[in-house]
């Protein structure tokens, strides 16, 4: 599994870093920072569902 992100597109909600705080966080203007490009296969459904649940679409996962 592979984590992206759009910085350009995100509007700071913080669903990524509540929802998998292993993987997400988010910098001073409150866009998000992928901690974990690559995260074990244990976050798996947590990377998902902040995916999932990001309302400006900006991340993606692959693999």
């Amino acid at each position: 599994m592979r984590v992206t992100t759009d910085r350009d597109r995100c509007v700071g909600s913080g669903q990524c870093a509540m929802q998998s705080p292993e993987v997400f966080d988010q910098d001073d203007d409150g866009l998000v920072v992928v901690l974990q490009e690559k995260p074990g296969a244990e976050l798996l459904e947590d990377v998902h569902r902040a995916a999932d649940l990001c309302p400006s679409q900006s991340i993606r996962v692959t693999g």
